[in-house]
């Protein structure tokens, strides 16, 4: 008699923040949720075939950057000086291993290269020119033009963005609260019993400074050990203030909460009660998921240990 194999588990995520209702269209929502299925899709046929859990997250965040919908890869917002500055991070559970990058603008894939400095270097992460020096010596990574980046919509969310900021150039600090909306990100188990996180973005749009938010960082966007992985999506200074990942993985370890009450606590109350908000998807290596989320909605999408699968925008149940 064949045996069957050992469930698994996937999470993906395309960011959480100010999402309505009225403003998609039965058409758009449609279109979001089939590219969501389809980088679901990328991840479950790694894990199908017995692959790892590493290679799941990165197959789904590559599948998430490649499509111009999400702020990460070829979506990736603008900074203020009409570029992009894309950010990436993963990390594999049993091993600790990690890499990231951070600030970079030639690389179609951060998340490739966030790989590549967690194998291919004694380092866990890498920025700017750096990162992209460290690129030209791995010709599996694949180099575009900065502008290979742009798009229409993120360019008019710019130019809106640009023109509040002058508005209120004698008014009171513009506030951030919206700005950071985008992130796509990743958790796995795979039939192993090993755990993963991977996380990608192209920041705040109208970033200045080489600004950096939680998504590269290992403990505040994405993390992943022998209990949980997680992978963080929203106001990233509150994420990195409250090491948001390492967080909930923190409070399964040392409090003994299961994975949903870990996530709920820090996402629905620890980041609020400082100001914050945003969401997290996360699995523990029960096969368990948490996709708790404090904003209006967060693009995500699912499959179960029991092969159930979905994909949501809004509060709806999962």
């Amino acid at each position: 008699m064949t045996r069957p194999p050992l469930p698994f588990a996937l999470v993906i995520h395309g960011g959480a923040g100010v999402i309505e209702r009225d403003q998609l269209s039965e058409s758009e929502e449609k279109s979001i949720h089939a590219d969501l299925d389809a980088a679901l899709e990328a991840g479950r046929r790694v894990l199908a075939d017995g692959g790892s859990a590493l290679d799941a997250v990165q197959a789904a965040v590559v599948a998430l950057e490649e499509l111009p919908r999400f702020n990460a890869g070829k979506g990736s917002v603008y900074n203020a000086d009409g570029r992009h500055e894309l950010d990436a991070s993963l990390m594999e559970g049993h091993t600790r291993r990690a890499g990231a990058v951070a600030g970079v603008e030639t690389i179609r894939n951060p998340v490739k290269l966030a790989r590549t400095v967690m194998e291919n270097s004694p380092h866990v992460m890498m920025i700017s020119t750096g990162a992209e020096l460290f690129a030209d010596t791995q010709p599996q990574i694949e180099r575009v033009p900065n502008d290979w980046f742009d798009t229409g919509t993120r360019r008019a969310q710019l130019e809106l963005e640009q023109a509040r900021e002058s508005a209120a150039a004698h008014s009171d600090a513009v506030g951030l609260r919206g700005k950071y909306f985008g992130t796509v990100g990743a958790v796995a188990l795979d039939v192993h019993g090993n755990l993963a996180a991977a996380t990608s973005t192209g920041g705040m749009t109208n970033k200045r400074y080489g600004r950096v938010g939680d998504s590269p960082l290992i403990g505040a966007g994405t993390w992943a050990d022998e209990r949980c992985a997680v992978s963080g999506t929203g106001w990233g200074e509150f994420f990195i203030r409250n090491v948001v990942a390492h967080d909930i993985a923190a409070r399964m370890a040392y409090r003994g909460d299961s994975l949903a009450v870990a996530a709920d606590a820090v996402i629905m109350e620890r980041v609020p009660g400082l100001g914050g908000d945003g969401g997290a998807i996360a699995v523990d290596r029960d096969g368990n998921i948490a996709m708790p989320f404090s904003t209006t909605g967060m693009y995500r999408g699912w499959i179960r240990p029991d092969g159930s699968r979905g994909t949501a925008i809004f509060a709806e149940s999962d």
